[in-house]
């Protein structure tokens, strides 16, 4: 049956088609005979308690320019979808927050939001990572200057970033000496205002920065290793790194599937986890990307499981 599938993204005018993840949701949605309905997150609002979006009704090819056309456009009430895709970027502000909540409207009349609404806001892609200690780096979550000179101290080498950023954008590397460790204390907290994560470098990042994907509970088989440019720590394809597909390890799967089982029960159906070596530094799912360049390197059709995911809970 021909559903009524909504995007809330970025500006789909800006968009690489040949590694954007939205783009290869809607491909898969439009093959399968779906309706196309393309938001900003601006063109969401509420009257009288009612969910409302401006949207454009659009067709899209796989290709790399004029690769969509719009159809209609048109103000929709919200729940007249039969599922949203929240695919906005990060960062986590209060615009974002809004939006959960007018689409969390729409989810109680009936429509599917993926991922959740409340998961949204309950689970910020570097504290969702604290739920699992067993697998994560040693980790520090503070504002308190004193906390991370000591967490310094002991570690030596240690990453600083903030909790609401992206693509690897104010991430920075400490080195045993504390060099600049200060500045970038005051600048990333604030001054002592704002928490930010603060972790043990792992030398590992050499081999990668592996996206792991998983679609409702299930491991993706292969994943998408983010290797630093040169004189780089990041590696974040955002920050300069360049993408190598590879299987996921027997390790990294088993670590992977122990976390992926909790997930359907949470709403949250697609979702995008960052390991360095064997331990786990992200849990994103906000916007998960890299399935382009993984089915690009591997038979798979990752969007054909979500959009499975997808029509069982509204068929």
């Amino acid at each position: 049956m021909s559903l009524k599938i909504g995007f809330v993204m970025d500006d789909i005018n800006a968009i690489n088609t040949k590694k954007d993840t939205s783009f290869a949701m809607m491909l898969e949605a439009q093959r399968r005979g779906h309706e196309i309905y393309y938001m900003l997150i601006e063109d969401l609002s509420i009257n009288n308690g009612q969910p409302l979006a401006f949207t454009r009704q659009i067709e899209v090819s796989d290709r790399s320019e004029d690769y969509y056309s719009v159809l209609a456009s048109k103000d929709i009430t919200l729940d007249s979808l039969d599922a949203i895709l929240m695919r906005k970027d990060p960062p986590f502000d209060s615009q974002f927050l809004y939006a959960t909540q007018i689409l969390e409207l729409a989810e109680n009349k009936g429509t599917l939001i993926v991922n959740k609404p409340s998961a949204l806001r309950d689970f910020n892609e570097k504290l969702f990572t604290a739920l699992y200690p067993q697998y994560i780096p040693d980790t520090l979550v503070t504002a308190n200057k004193a906390q991370i000179r000591a967490f310094q101290a002991l570690h030596g080498d240690i990453i600083c970033k903030p909790l609401d950023g992206m693509g690897g954008t104010s991430i920075y590397r400490i080195k045993q000496d504390g060099l600049n460790l200060g500045v970038i204390t005051e600048v990333l907290t604030d001054n002592g205002k704002r928490h930010a994560m603060f972790q043990r470098y792992m030398p590992e990042i050499v081999d990668g920065d592996k996206r792991i994907l998983f679609v409702d509970g299930e491991v993706i088989p292969y994943c998408l290793a983010r290797l630093p440019a040169k004189n780089e720590t990041r590696g974040n394809l955002a920050a300069g790194g360049s993408g190598r597909p590879q299987e996921v390890s027997p390790q990294e799967l088993e670590i992977a599937r122990s976390i992926a089982k909790d997930m359907p029960d949470r709403g949250i159906i697609f979702v995008g986890l960052d390991m360095i070596g064997d331990k786990v530094t992200e849990i994103n799912i906000t916007s998960p990307t890299c399935v382009r360049e993984i089915e690009a390197a591997y038979p798979i059709n990752i969007c054909a499981k979500l959009f499975d995911a997808i029509e069982k809970r509204i068929v």
